[in-house]
Formats: C-alpha cells, structure tokens, sequence
C-alpha cells in the first residue's frame, strides 16, 4: 500500500480520503427499493469512482462568491486584512477571465512512477445548482516539492460558483505518472471471449436479480447485476493465495 505524506501551511485543508456524503452531495438516504427515486449513491461505478480520491475543504470562515458578469470575472468576499504571512493575500485571484486560482500552498508526496492529478471534486456532477467549484485537472509528478496554486474554470455568464465553510472544493488521485499504454483493437479470440462474457452476464441477469430488483420512481428498473458480481470479484481477489 502506498502512502500518500502531506504537509499543508492551512490547516483547514482537511486533506482526507473522499467520502461519499449519503445524505449529502452523495444523494439522499432513499433504499434500493421500490418507489425510491434515483440517487447517485445507487449508482456503483459513480460511487467507487467518488471514494477513490483525496478531497481538499474550502479553508475559510468566510463564503467565497464567484461571478461572471457582462463577461467579467467578479471574486466576492471578504478576507480581511493581509495576515503578513508572506502568502498572497486575498489568495484567490483572476487568471484571465476564463479562469481564477488559489493559492493553495500544499506538498503532496507520493512514490517514484506516480504523481497527482487535481480535479473538480466529484460533488460537482451532483450539483443541481451549478454553483459547485470546477477545479482544473493538472498532473504533478512526485518530485515537485508543492503545489502552490490549483486553477479553477469560471462560471458561465450570470452564473456563480460559491465556496462554504467546510465544503470541499477540489479532488486529488493519485495515479501512474506515465500513461504507459496502447490502443488497440482485440483480436478476435478476444473479441469472443468478452462477448461470451457479455452474454453469459445478460443471461444471468435474472437469476443475480432475485431480491434486489427494484423500480424507481421514474419507472427505471434496477437489479443489482453490477453490484453482485463486484461483490464476488472482490472475495475472490480476496481468497486468492499469494502469487495465484
């Protein structure tokens, strides 16, 4: 397991592992069952994605209102005086108008071969208000000793992001820092097997189903087949002896 070491001069970063708020951003606290509307928690691929990385809190007491207006970029709220640390102050400014950063004065240290890469805090795809921060995807290798400014995307025209006291505002994962890889198409040995797979899954569909299917209140049906086979992937990675 790797360790992620990290060293903040504010505090009120909370850096922590990203947890998904059930009720929450993560949705509201509806079962699987029967006449529950649709809540992202449901939803496991979203779920796994939104736990995997490392959220970062908006470290102020004060809100943050950002704007655009006739094409301008507007940063709304009050910092009060320069504290007389060194640090830009107020530490958030315009980059353009199209863009607006933070001084964010954070060292995240990870293993050779990987690296951090920032981006909007998974919160934003939840958002029915559009007022969620978007921060800017960048990839930092492990040798740069910190970051010092994260870069955020202006709202559109009309439109205000808003960061809250103890909101988080940003997303870290931690990830290869060489996207060693190749496209390619499989071959039809390949191609046949995941099909095999595919079709055996659909097959099984009603058999995983039993107990679990559920229709939404938009009249979605919901069975579980994803969710079960995860569960017994991960037991049998589990179970698996050393080296199998």
């Amino acid at each position: 397991m790797q360790k992620v070491k990290y060293r903040t001069i504010n505090t009120g970063l909370k850096p922590r592992r990203t947890k998904l708020e059930v009720p929450g951003w993560g949705g509201e606290s509806q079962p699987r069952a029967d006449g529950s509307h649709e809540q992202p928690w449901h939803c496991l691929p979203f779920a796994e994605s939104a736990r995997y990385g490392i959220e970062l809190f908006y470290p102020f007491a004060n809100e943050l209102h950002v704007h655009m207006r006739n094409g301008s970029l507007v940063l709304e709220g009050d910092f009060g005086p320069d504290p007389g640390t060194g640090v830009q102050w107020p530490p958030f400014r315009t980059f353009g108008e199209t863009y607006y950063t933070y001084q964010i004065l954070l060292d995240l240290k990870v293993d050779p071969d990987w690296a951090i890469r920032t981006e909007p805090h998974p919160r934003f795809y939840t958002d029915p208000t559009d007022t969620v921060p978007i921060a800017v995807p960048a990839l930092i290798r492990h040798w740069w000793p910190m970051i010092f400014f994260i870069v955020f995307k202006s709202p559109a025209e009309g439109r205000t992001h808003i960061f809250r006291p103890g909101e988080p505002m940003a997303q870290i994962i931690v990830i290869p820092a060489e996207a060693d890889f190749e496209l390619v198409v499989m071959d039809e040995d390949e191609a046949a097997e995941r099909e095999l797979q595919a079709r055996r899954i659909h097959r099984s569909r009603d058999t995983l189903a039993t107990k679990t299917e559920w229709t939404s209140s938009t009249n979605t049906v919901f069975d579980g087949t994803y969710r079960h086979i995860l569960s017994a992937a991960k037991a049998r990675e589990k179970n698996r002896p050393d080296g199998g």
